[in-house]
């Protein structure tokens, strides 16, 4: 990121902080004009954002609004990452105005707060060196299993597809763990989490970190919210929330959306990873120059080809990482979107961290396997609201959680598994009608 120095309009030290209203940080929320406030203090980061390690989309979409709640959840040590933005300091809100801009809760995000520090006390942003040590050990524990199954059997239909489903699901686990690693919840270092990232991404699944840091960031900061989630940024292909209506309303017709529901079993879950990850994964490389991931990519292949190219030669080791790549696909697109995809998608509304996470998120019932299979991700609601907390956790939390919204009278939503994936297929299916009829009367 480089040290942070003086820069023009900044709050000098020992003088005076300008003072601002809501009114005034609501007109600095354009391309090159980004204004955001955190804990009462005024930040303009309109030419820092390009130096933000998370990107300048992340830290763009809470352009003129209270991004305190988000600062705490992305980040480890707020003391550090306060040195870098006390040369953005150019004042605070003034005395009389509301921390939150516009209709919020005030209660809500005090009471949130106070949630956040109780899960600080009770230690559950600690992680447990065992629980990932035995994570990582059982992925690789499962690429050795898939090798020697071939090796010891040979290559026929029947060893090739127990060794292609292992492989899936150690590269399903390994998506769970570089996850993990990514929202710096396991080491207490954030370079012990990037570097480890690095491997898991790149040697283990071939992809690179900071692509799926880029896209994954401001799916937590912004979950189902159009232009800033790339989750849901899908259409013209699928039509998710007000999207439907806008379609419809326009004329616009792409697409039978009335039949996504269908389409989707042929270009959702089969292809997501095998095609669309594959190259805007290459493509972000290329064009951000992330050379470093570039060769943690291409030591995955060289591993994976030079493994299995004795025992199937060229064709036949393409098939099989074909094989691997579509059911892990699979088992990516239902277990990721099982807890979004029916829930309520569409433009910004502005909300508090609390409510628009809750807004966008369901739990799936838990079981150990459930919990195993999906990497945790079924306590999503725990997940969202507290990115950083070691999975593990998430059960100790949820209680807590779950008082925080009887109080408010916000939905915690828990669904069966089952029902879960099914919801998925209902919401495109609601989303398309929802289309055809705005599509034929408008």
């Amino acid at each position: 990121v480089g040290e942070p120095g003086p820069r023009e309009g900044s709050a000098q030290p020992g003088a005076p902080l300008p003072t601002f209203c809501w009114e005034q940080i609501r007109a600095h929320d354009q391309p090159g004009d980004k204004w955001l406030v955190i804990e009462r203090r005024v930040y303009d980061i309109s030419r820092w954002a390009q130096r933000h390690p998370g990107g300048s989309r992340l830290i763009g979409h809470h352009g003129a609004e209270d991004a305190t709640d988000a600062f705490r959840a992305f980040h480890q040590d707020l003391n550090f990452v306060r040195k870098f933005l006390q040369p953005l300091l150019i004042g605070e809100l003034a005395p009389e105005e509301p921390s939150q801009d516009g209709p919020l809760n005030a209660q809500l995000v005090e009471d949130f707060r106070a949630l956040h520090q109780a899960a600080e006390d009770m230690k559950l942003f600690d992680a447990s060196p065992t629980f990932f040590a035995f994570l990582l050990g059982h992925i690789l524990a499962m690429e050795v299993l898939a090798w020697l199954l071939i090796y010891l059997l040979g290559p026929g239909w029947v060893p090739s597809a127990l060794a292609a489903f292992i492989l899936a699901i150690s590269q399903a686990q390994s998506w769970c763990l570089q996850h993990d690693l990514g929202h710096a919840s396991i080491f207490k270092k954030s370079r012990w989490n990037h570097v480890a990232q690095k491997f898991v991404m790149g040697q283990l699944k071939g992809f690179s970190a900071h692509w799926w840091n880029f896209r994954h960031f401001q799916h937590h900061a912004k979950p189902n919210i159009f232009h800033k989630d790339p989750d849901v940024t899908v259409a013209p292909v699928f039509l998710l929330g007000e999207s439907s209506v806008e379609y419809g309303k326009k004329k616009r017709r792409y697409l039978p959306y009335n039949q996504q529901h269908l389409y989707f079993f042929l270009i959702g879950p089969p292809l997501l990873t095998l095609v669309n990850f594959e190259v805007e994964n290459l493509a972000y490389m290329l064009v951000c120059m992330q050379w470093a991931d570039l060769l943690w990519a291409a030591s995955f292949y060289a591993r994976f080809f030079l493994s299995y190219l004795p025992f199937y030669g060229v064709p036949g080791v393409l098939l099989f990482f074909v094989a691997v790549r579509v059911l892990e696909s699979h088992w990516f697109v239902w277990i990721t979107q099982m807890n979004h995809i029916p829930k309520e998608i569409g433009h910004e509304k502005h909300r508090d961290w609390a409510s628009s996470q809750l807004a966008a998120t369901c739990n799936v019932e838990p079981s150990l396997f459930t919990n195993w299979f999906s990497g945790h991700l079924n306590f999503q609601i725990e997940h969202h609201l507290f990115p950083r907390m070691p999975r593990h956790n998430y059960s100790r939390v949820a209680p807590l959680v779950k008082s925080l919204c009887a109080k408010h009278g916000l939905s915690y939503e828990v669904k069966p598994f089952l029902t879960a994936l099914v919801d998925i297929v209902r919401s495109l299916k609601k989303s398309g009608d929802i289309w055809l009829d705005a599509y034929l009367h408008q």
